[in-house]
């Protein structure tokens, strides 16, 4: 009888940690996103989670992170020039970063890009594929940064300081009758990029996009942003579903330690 009860524990425990790997986290309230029913606001000012370093060399890359360690952990995974990054988080935004990071430490100037593109299309709009420039792995570094949002939006952002407020320029570009989909050559059709880049020459910061496959052309003006060498290069991706994974492909990646290299 001993025997028996001692099993009949040890199988409700194996039950009961399964359930509980099952079940996702709940995130704070703040962390999810706008819908009908609910706006996001920015973190508390004082709320920070260690970022989870992984110091094992991916591709170009010395090492990856999750900046900011979502409550569910990514991955990611580097075949055939193509890196596969998967991962939850609450954004890439405000004060503070969730994100996986593949990383290189860099000095001076710089010139990243990739080709994107998301696996599920029918993922959250607002998901992003991100290049980053950072000072540090702290989830409130001060950073430059490009993106493709999983809806087409296209933006360059900084963070100026540490635990500053990130600002951005936007990009959302559409075409009547010159892109497929759409019911009628009146419909507005928006333009997903094929390819983005970032460059750092100095203290300013470049948004670089090849829109159809077009040679990569500079959009908009540059941002202005110290960062003391050495610093963090590299490429990272959010669902902006602070506890479910999502996931992009990023290819054909150009890293060089130079201006004027993105292609």
């Amino acid at each position: 009888m001993f025997k028996l009860r001692a099993l009949l524990v040890t199988a409700a425990c194996v039950l009961s940690s399964i359930a509980q790997a099952q079940t996702p986290p709940t995130a704070p309230d703040w962390a999810y996103p706008d819908s009908p029913t609910h706006k996001q606001v920015p973190p508390p000012a004082d709320f920070h989670r260690p970022t989870t370093v992984i110091a094992t060399p991916i591709g170009v890359f010395e090492g990856q992170a999750d900046v900011g360690s979502a409550l569910v952990p990514g991955a990611a995974s580097f075949k055939e020039g193509a890196y596969t990054i998967s991962s939850a988080g609450y954004n890439v935004w405000y004060t503070r970063d969730e994100f996986r990071f593949l990383w290189k430490k860099m000095s001076g100037d710089v010139s990243l890009a990739a080709d994107i593109a998301y696996p599920d299309a029918q993922g959250y709009g607002d998901r992003k594929a991100v290049l980053v420039i950072r000072q540090t792995l702290d989830d409130d570094s001060p950073e430059a940064l490009v993106a493709l949002h999983g809806a087409g939006m296209i933006h360059i952002a900084r963070r100026p300081a540490k635990g500053a407020r990130i600002d951005d320029m936007e990009y959302r570009i559409g075409s009547r009758g010159g892109l497929p989909g759409g019911t009628s050559p009146d419909s507005l059709v928006t333009l997903h990029a094929k390819r983005i880049g970032i460059q750092k020459s100095g203290d300013d910061f470049t948004l670089w996009v090849s829109e159809r496959g077009e040679p990569m052309h500079q959009y908009g003006a540059p941002l202005p942003l110290h960062l003391d060498g050495p610093f963090y290069v590299g490429v990272g991706f959010v669902s902006h579903l602070p506890v479910t994974l999502d996931t992009a492909v990023l290819s054909d990646v150009v890293l060089e330690n130079a201006a004027g290299k993105v292609r």
